[in-house]
């Protein structure tokens, strides 16, 4: 499984910096992953929802180190880029 395109959709707020889009094997796509900034540094969020109990709860995750390691990679490495040309994307582009 490849990472076939990521888009990435930067947001002005202090610890979530961008929105992510992934095509996996030009197939399988997934929204809504986010761009953390945290403690240790940047991190991607895998999207989730709400639970009744207010904990949230992954809708979509890898399930091994080395495909998370995978996924973070193109995500992070698709923000850089974006930031390093100041691209911006609207929001009706999402």
């Amino acid at each position: 499984m490849d990472v076939t395109e990521v888009r990435v959709f930067p947001v002005e707020e202090e610890r979530l910096k961008a929105y992510a889009t992934i095509t996996l094997d030009h197939c399988f796509l997934v929204r809504d992953l986010k761009i953390i900034n945290g403690n240790k540094g940047l991190f991607v969020a895998m999207p989730s929802k709400k639970r009744k109990d207010g904990t949230y709860q992954d809708t979509a995750h890898p399930l091994n180190r080395d495909t998370r390691r995978m996924i973070e990679d193109a995500v992070l490495g698709e923000y850089e880029r974006v930031r390093a040309e100041g691209l911006e994307v609207s929001e009706a582009e999402m």
